[in-house]
């Protein structure tokens, strides 16, 4: 019990490491390609986007099939299904916890934390703060970053960050502040709608 236990917990330690290596060199390196890469630019170019549900679910079962019998076939059936099962459900709660810190407000230091952490990497230097639910791999490698406010674009503003003036909530006023004009961003908007539009109209 106390084996399987301990295989659970280093499961989800190690997704957390591989949350990380993915952030940093599949979806942000030099030669990022591919679905994830293109998914997770475009998230970065609309912070309220998300990849639908069935590539995550897809994902989730290819590692399981994977890792389960390698897993399996190391450590017996037991340890390596405990490990396979701390591995998806940490990669399941983070997946929980990145929507979140996208569309809901933070309720806790840690989610604070978390929210300023992973903006500070959307609008500040994407190639730093990599690290979504832990700075732990960030401190090993190096690439933690730390600022006083972040500098949110006003036209990619969260929702709960934003008060009905349009101004940033006084309870996050001392971590962020908005940037851009408000004249700007409606320009952008329109132009962003207008060329949506073009997309979707059909060829002659």
């Amino acid at each position: 019990m106390i084996s399987a236990l301990f295989s659970f917990l280093l499961g989800a330690c190690g997704w957390t490491l591989v949350e990380y290596l993915l952030h940093r060199f599949v979806f942000h390196g030099p030669s990022a390609k591919g679905l994830g890469a293109r998914e997770h630019r475009r998230h970065h170019a609309a912070v309220d986007y998300f990849a639908p549900w069935w590539q995550k679910a897809i994902a989730a079962i290819a590692t399981t099939a994977m890792m389960l019998p390698i897993a399996a076939l190391i450590a017996g059936l037991e340890i390596g299904a405990a490990f396979t099962l701390g591995f998806i459900s940490m990669y399941l709660l983070y997946e929980v916890l990145h929507r979140r810190a996208h569309t809901r407000a933070p309720r806790s230091r840690y989610g604070r934390w978390r929210r300023k952490n992973h903006f500070t990497h959307h609008f500040v230097d994407p190639r730093l703060a990599q690290g979504v639910t832990t700075p732990f791999w960030d401190l090993v490698f190096g690439t933690r970053l730390s600022v006083d406010r972040v500098r949110v674009p006003r036209r990619l503003a969260m929702s709960w960050l934003v008060d009905m003036s349009g101004q940033v909530h006084a309870a996050y006023a001392s971590d962020y502040e908005l940037v851009g004009s408000r004249r700007g961003d409606e320009r952008t908007r329109r132009r962003d709608s207008e060329a949506a539009l073009a997309n979707e109209r059909p060829e002659v």
